[in-house]
């Protein structure tokens, strides 16, 4: 199970990165598009739904990674007990924010393709397309939430390592 959390996270941190491509790819048509007298309609829309993307894509990775930013100034001055209640607690809110996050971006999602919303720009994309990658960013930072929490309640701790893999500690 957890070589399979692992790729999980890893292939949306991959996903993020190539979404980060993406968006360089647009940015360097629509200028090459203006330096030659050409417009590539839709092609600010396109950079922005990759960085979107890349953005919510790399939630999880980033949380595994231990890179998100925490406010330890609480922690570091409570003793051991303290401390991991107190990390329990951030845990379940966090595990029930991003829970929420996650239904109701896959609920965007659905609404926007049996309304068949279509963006305002003059690419006229449908929504629900670039919509998923923000639904499947927010569920898999949901499941690297409860991930987490599951680790804590046991009593394990997971350890970013450099190379990319995720070690659940003893």
């Amino acid at each position: 199970m957890r070589k399979s959390l692992d790729f999980l996270y890893l292939a949306a941190g991959i996903l993020a990165a190539m979404f980060m491509i993406g968006t360089l790819a647009m940015v360097l048509a629509s200028v090459l598009g203006r330096m030659m007298n050409f417009n590539l309609r839709g092609s600010d829309a396109y950079a922005g739904y990759c960085m979107a993307a890349a953005g919510f894509l790399a939630l999880a990775h980033t949380l595994k990674r231990g890179e998100h930013i925490r406010v330890t100034l609480v922690l570091e001055r409570m003793g051991a007990t303290g401390r991991h209640r107190l990390e329990l607690v951030a845990h379940a809110i966090a595990l029930f924010f991003s829970g929420m996050f996650a239904f109701f971006t896959a609920r965007l999602v659905y609404q926007s393709y049996v309304f068949n919303d279509i963006s305002q720009g003059n690419d006229a994309t449908p929504l629900w397309i670039p919509q998923i990658a923000m639904a499947v960013g927010a569920a898999v930072l949901f499941i690297a939430i409860l991930d987490e929490f599951v680790l804590l309640v046991s009593g394990r701790k997971l350890k970013p390592v450099d190379s990319g893999e995720l070690k659940a500690m003893e």
